[in-house]
């Protein structure tokens, strides 16, 4: 029976202060408040203006060069928040907003002594206090108005918190009246915490700090033997945002690998909370549970992206559900109420390996569904062929096999890499997949359907453990380690040779693709209710290859998918420079536009004050080929906004 008015008035009344708090943090249907848009992380824009049928007529909009000066590239990863028609936008060495259906800018706020990427963090005030923009220079929160620019001089000292304890250069979180923060950690021995942090938005009062690597005491301290855990790095949240439970309130951290990557002998044990979802109380930090993907990480398949939040059906039952993707191209769907497993996983028996000390754990969590996103075999039959790429490309990819003895070691996931000494014969591994799987773009859900969509990307990463070169490279973070042992292969120290190989193009230019066959990058599209993959699609193209054998699928680790309620599926991330979008229900690639620099960051979706449907995203870098070049022959701003709209 229909409620009165007056009833409904009562009601609404009565409504306790949560209640009101969990109705304003659902977003507006126009508008992209958060990275993601919603708390849930879904970035699915409840907007059908643009559909399959009519995606071919988008027209440009407006764009907006972020750095008029050039030299760009830092800003990769770039999303924009929008609210009520506003654009806010992090430009480097400045926050910016614009009128967000002409690209007009409102105001500009200057930032000094920092660089800010990624985003901004949108607050909508407590009824007290306006509106505010967030963002971190490293070592300090910093609060403005969003009306204007100017320092909300209420926060912290005059708008600027500074904070103690290990950087974060990254955006915080908001849930509520809370921001949450990580940690940049290094990746050695011994060194600074990962914690994750969070402070009262009105304020700066810092209200909790969690111990990503449990002291004595504390859920998960059994799991370090030997004290591996003293003056441990590592473990820490270095993406830039979180998601969370409007209902129950729990934020849901994805934690990296402790430190160092590659060996662990100093670590023995499972490592929690490395590799691990930790749900806790968005307001205390207190502990809810955990669920750790990765076993005494050695690897550094730490997790990027934090989990999607979607409810799922199934045998008739209605289950709270998150889904967590990672470097492995691995998908863990779990109830988010209690971080069970949802279509099960098994403790799947591993292999070991032979470097000295090292601690190896005998199983590692595999999902029964779904099945993995990405290759995590190899045979020397995955190798390509003239037919795959071309007969130059073919050949060097036999040559690097031959130079390594004629095979590789591979025991499927989690394959171990093995000790060399110098001097002896090479014996390399082959892990797959090399660099994700899935990385940071994370996934999207529509959550009319359940269905959870990711791109994956495909290679191997080769070499083996050595005993670690004092005056060695062995990549960034790693400076300075009291580690004995490291990974190198024939290339040299690090962890960075991949099974891929390079030939000249027509043009003279270097270009190298892996070795296994094509497709090197898909994106997926996985029915969360049943657990099975709905259609997996070719993403990205090689056009050095050709119109006749580009269609190969590329690398697509920098960038994720938006999904919309017109049945889409935008995605850049390809080095292709492409934007593409999927039929979100078949897969089929329904639209697509060659931009000049590519799209290595996530689109979004929102409404305009002129009542279109707009979609933008961020394109930065040369796509392919000689740098892009202005007027006066110097290489021009590869750092541009760009929007599309239908025809008005």
């Amino acid at each position: 029976m229909r409620k009165s008015l007056a009833a409904m008035l009562a009601a609404s009344m009565m409504a306790t202060p949560l209640m009101a708090q969990q109705s304003a943090m659902v977003p507006d249907d126009g508008d992209w408040p958060l990275y993601a848009r919603d708390h849930a992380g879904q970035r699915f824009a409840p907007l059908a203006d643009i559909t399959p049928e009519n995606v071919d007529q988008l027209q440009h909009a407006w764009t907006f060069r972020l750095r008029p000066d050039g030299g760009g590239g830092i800003l990769a990863g770039t999303v924009p928040v929008v609210v009520d028609g506003v654009m806010y936008m992090p430009l480097g060495d400045a926050v910016v907003a614009l009128e967000a259906h002409t690209g007009r800018e409102l105001w500009r706020h200057a930032v000094e002594g920092a660089t800010i990427r990624r985003s901004v963090t949108y607050w909508p005030g407590d009824g007290e206090r306006a509106p505010r923009l967030f963002y971190s220079k490293g070592n300090a929160l910093v609060a403005i108005n969003a009306a204007n620019g100017s320092l909300a001089s209420e926060f912290g000292d005059g708008g600027v918190m500074e904070f103690e304890g290990t950087a974060y250069s990254y955006p915080p979180s908001i849930f509520r009246n809370v921001l949450v923060i990580g940690a940049l950690t290094p990746e050695i021995s011994e060194g600074p915490s990962g914690n994750s942090r969070a402070f009262d938005a009105r304020t700066g009062e810092k209200l909790w700090e969690f111990d990503v690597i449990p002291q004595p005491g504390q859920v998960g301290h059994e799991t370090w033997h030997d004290d591996g855990w003293r003056n441990r790095p590592g473990a820490n949240m270095w993406v830039w945002y979180t998601t969370a439970d409007v209902e129950t309130g729990l934020i849901f951290m994805t934690l990296g690998s402790p430190g160092p990557n590659y060996w662990g002998g100093d670590r023995p044990g499972a490592n929690l909370f490395g590799n691990s979802v930790v749900a806790v109380d968005a307001e205390t930090g207190e502990y809810r549970w955990h669920f750790q993907t990765i076993h005494h990480d050695l690897w550094d398949w730490d997790l990027p992206a934090p989990p999607v939040l979607v409810d799922v059906e199934v045998n008739g039952e209605t289950i709270p559900a998150l889904a967590e993707t990672g470097k492995p191209g691995l998908m863990y769907i779990l109830d988010r109420r209690t971080g069970e497993p949802v279509h099960g996983v098994n403790e799947m028996l591993v292999a070991a390996a032979d470097v000295p000390g090292e601690y190896y754990h005998p199983t590692q969590p595999i999902p029964v569904k779904p099945e993995p996103l990405s290759r995590m075999w190899w045979d020397p039959t995955d190798v390509v062929t003239a037919e795959d790429t071309n007969a130059e490309h073919a050949a060097a990819c036999r040559d690097l096999l031959a130079s390594y003895g004629g095979t590789f070691f591979n025991s499927g996931p989690f394959t171990p890499f093995f000790f060399h000494e110098e001097g002896d014969p090479p014996r390399a591994s082959i892990n797959l997949p090399h660099n994700g799987g899935s990385n940071w773009g994370g996934s999207a859900v529509d959550p009319t359907t359940g269905y959870i969509y990711v791109n994956t990307s495909e290679s191997g990463s080769i070499g083996w453990i050595e005993a670690r070169d004092p005056e060695g490279n062995y990549g960034r973070g790693t400076s300075g380690s009291a580690q004995p042992y490291d990974r190198g292969s024939l290339s040299g120290p690090g962890a960075y040779s991949s099974f891929s190989a390079s030939f000249t193009d027509e043009n003279g230019r270097n270009v190298n693709l892996p070795c296994i066959r094509p497709p090197w990058g898909r994106l997926v599209a996985v029915d969360g209710n049943t657990g099975e993959v709905a259609w997996a699609s070719k993403l990205g193209t090689t056009p050095e290859l050709g119109e006749d054998k580009q269609d190969t699928g590329s690398n697509n680790t920098f960038g994720g998918p938006m999904v919309t309620a017109g049945g889409l599926v935008f995605i850049g991330a390809t080095s292709d420079g492409i934007l593409r979008a999927f039929d979100s229900e078949t897969g089929e690639l329904v639209w697509s536009e060659q931009l000049d620099y590519a799209a290595m960051t996530i689109p979004m979706s929102y409404r305009g004050a002129d009542g279109r449907q707009y979609i933008a995203v961020l394109a930065t870098g040369s796509a392919f080929g000689p740098p892009v070049l202005g007027p006066d022959r110097r290489p021009a701003n590869n750092e541009m906004l760009i929007t599309w709209a239908l025809p008005e």
